[in-house]
Parts: C-alpha cells; structure tokens; sequence
C-alpha cells in the first residue's frame, strides 16, 4: 500500500444511540467528515480543487467490528484510494479507537472498515464527469 492518509475525527456525545456507542447512522457521517478531510482539505492543499466541485456517492459498505464508545479523544480514520478508475474511484477507510496502552496511541484492530465508491459530478451539466489528471495524480499517492 502507498501511504495512507489519517486524519483525526471528533465523536459528539450526541452520536451516541441508547445503548452508549455510536449509532450506526453517525457512523456514516465520520467517514463523511474524514473524507472531506482527504479530498477537500488535503486535496486544495495541494492545489487539487476539482473535488469540490462535484462528487457523488455510488456506493457505501461498512463493516461494523466492534462498538465505539464515545471518548474524549475521537478516533482515528485511516484512509486510501482504490478502485481508480476513468469516472470513478473507492476510498477505503478503517477507523481506530484511542489505545491508551501502546504504540502511537491507537488500537490497530479496526472498529469499523468501510468502502465509498465516489464519482466526479459536472453539476452545472448534471451529469458525471472524468477525473482530471491532476485529481488521478493526487489519488495515486494513496493508492492501496
């Protein structure tokens, strides 16, 4: 795998459901705000701002490992590319829990890996579009 991209993404205490862990639902919203993370903020950074353009989501898998309890700390979301193609493209993504114990801080077994697939969006021609070399070239630092 190239190098991924981690980003650090906030739990609210409101994304808890009644049995005090992160309701499935909130879930899909932290990958949202990690994603946004890579390929709006990182992505701009870089001069790559195509992304923000247009971008529609095609497809969400995610595997549910274990429970993520609200922690002052968040959690960790790891993320790559794969998949890429001509008019689309997959970010996988695991997501980590603090590890208080060793390491960097973070558990390494995932509580939750999932899958997007994204295709770029010419809104003002409403239809899909190619992904630019500039937005391939930015993708392939994270292909896995």
């Amino acid at each position: 795998m190239s190098a991924t991209y981690d980003v650090d993404v906030p739990v609210r205490w409101s994304d808890q459901d009644p049995y005090q862990h992160v309701n499935h639902a909130k879930v899909v919203t932290l990958l949202e705000d990690a994603r946004t993370a890579l390929l709006f903020d990182a992505a701009a950074r870089e001069g790559v701002a195509a992304f923000e353009a247009g971008l529609l989501v095609a497809h969400v898998d995610v595997r549910y490992r274990r429970p993520i309890p609200w922690t002052r700390r968040g959690l960790r979301a790891r993320m790559w590319a794969h998949s890429v193609r001509a008019a689309s493209f997959t970010v996988g993504y695991e997501l980590l829990l603090p590890d208080d114990g060793a390491g960097d801080g973070w558990d390494p077994k995932p509580a939750v890996t999932a899958d997007t697939q994204l295709v770029p969006y010419d809104l003002a021609a409403a239809r899909p579009r190619r992904l630019s070399e500039d937005e391939r070239t930015f993708l392939a630092r994270y292909v896995a």
